[in-house]
């Protein structure tokens, strides 16, 4: 055995101990051993112990005892109690303070062997488990999160706040932004790190069987459900569940959504009986939730449920400062895996970069990333390795062109012309209107109530609906 483990056997029975200690022995284990709680947990205090078997009726401190006291120094050991009198009693009070398992004397070789060797093996689970959440934790950091703008300081601020509570999250953003990064960030954040993280894409599943992904079914309830289901909610029991594009759920499913956050339980589809359920939700949308309600698909309750605390996701078009810091940790992402070494980057990029309007957001960005890695043959990223939608951003400076008078002009006058114009071009489309400004649509519609502009009536569009100005090109 090359990782040789270490068992302390304590047990005042003489016999027993040179019989189960050669036993262990035998296996390729270190044992330690002692004839009382107090010496025993001295060794315990002195040496490095993976695992540890103790009488329970021994004088002055019996095993219960111990037990306790070994728990408090190392929450996570494996203790295994061996008794003589393995009443249900003791092995439920056992259970209660964190034995792993308890043999009733006289005990054999293999169950000795085999017991020890479960409670070793999930000892390492534990271990593993828990480095992982660390590892989980560390990765989806606040502090690891690329929030070098304004705009996402105060993401990452008010997420971190968020994370130490029990409410309920709404982020707001366009595709590709990090939303579901930001959530899981807020879930290892939270005191609720331990239990599942559970996501869910409501536009991604046909409508018919969303109610059974969300809420599980029975046996039998429908054709093809051939064995119980649990749903999501239920599997994300004392953890978080992340609703992605919850703009996309039907009607019918958020009478059911807010029914689980106003009683905490769920009807599971062919059962009468509701099951409580432990979850927080956070829900995430690149949708105007709100126009939704004025349409009349999307519950203003639900709305209000789901929006205690509601955070909007800066697209990459208004983190020009992040930019740099991303295609370096983009870079190094993916120059080892693709085996190539990490380029120096053509000023003339970045420079393509921050004239480009980042349809895509940061996903876009990274494939963009690693397409130039790909096609990179000197060690430099160069215009040339970037797709032509980004050559031609380059190419589109200085295009908008105004004949500027000598008696001077209004800059808010201009700024209504191009709202206008915008608007005009894109069939006043408000969402296309602000891509093509490169603002967020809330943006524009401060603006357009600023200057009053609005859809002209179809009556009206030959007066209203204008071409552009003669001096804007």
């Amino acid at each position: 055995m090359t990782d040789r483990k270490s068992i302390l056997l304590i047990d005042d029975d003489d016999s027993l101990r040179r019989v189960a200690e050669y036993n262990l022995r035998e296996e390729g284990y270190d044992v330690v051993t002692a004839a009382a709680g107090a010496e025993g947990l001295q060794l315990f205090r002195d040496r490095s112990i993976d695992l540890v078997l103790t009488d329970i009726r021994m004088p002055e401190m019996d095993g219960l005892d111990l037990l306790a006291r070994l728990k408090a120094i190392q929450p996570d050991l494996p203790v295994v109690l061996l008794t003589a009198h393995g009443t249900i009693s003791s092995a439920v009070e056992a259970m209660k303070l964190g034995a792993f398992d308890y043999l009733t004397k006289p005990f054999d070789r293999d169950r000795l062997r085999a017991t020890v060797r479960k409670a070793l093996d999930m000892a390492a689970l534990a271990t593993e488990n828990r480095q992982l959440r660390q590892v989980i934790a560390e990765r989806f950091s606040f502090a690891n999160m690329i929030a070098g703008s304004r705009a996402m300081r105060a993401v990452t601020d008010t997420a971190g706040r968020v994370a130490q509570t029990e409410t309920t999250v709404l982020l707001d953003g366009e595709s590709g932004t990090g939303k579901e990064l930001l959530a899981k960030a807020i879930h290892f954040h939270s005191s609720r790190s331990r239990g599942p993280f559970v996501t869910i894409n409501c536009g991604a599943i046909p409508e018919q069987l969303l109610e059974s992904e969300l809420f599980g079914h029975r046996r039998g309830s429908f054709t093809g459900a051939v064995a119980d289901k649990k749903g999501k909610f239920e599997v994300a029991d004392r953890g978080t569940i992340f609703l992605d594009e919850i703009g996309e759920l039907p009607l019918m499913l958020q009478v059911k959504i807010l029914r689980v956050l106003q009683e905490r339980e769920i009807d599971k589809v062919g059962d009468t009986r509701p099951i409580k359920v432990d979850v927080r939700v956070i829900a995430a949308t690149n949708r105007d939730l709100e126009k939704m309600i004025a349409d009349g698909t999307f519950r203003d309750d639900l709305y209000y449920r789901l929006a205690v605390v509601s955070i909007r996701m800066p697209p990459l078009r208004e983190r020009a400062d992040d930019i740099p810091l991303l295609v370096d940790h983009f870079l190094d992402k993916h120059a080892g895996r693709l085996g190539k070494p990490r380029p120096q980057v053509d000023k003339r990029v970045y420079a393509a970069f921050n004239r480009y309007a980042w349809p895509g957001n940061i996903r876009e960005l990274e494939n963009v990333i690693e397409r130039a890695l790909v096609l990179d043959r000197d060690g430099v990223l160069a215009m040339d390795d970037l797709a032509e939608r980004l050559q031609s951003a380059e190419r589109q400076v200085g295009t908008l062109r105004m004949e500027l008078p000598d008696e001077g002009i209004s800059l808010e006058e201009v700024e209504k012309e191009l709202l206008r114009a915008a608007l005009h071009k894109h069939s006043w489309n408000q969402t296309r209107a602000a891509a093509y400004l490169r603002i967020t649509r809330s943006t524009l519609l401060y603006r357009m109530q600023k200057f009053g502009l609005e859809r002209p009536k179809t009556g009206d569009e030959t007066v209203d609906e204008r071409e552009p100005p003669t001096g804007v090109a």
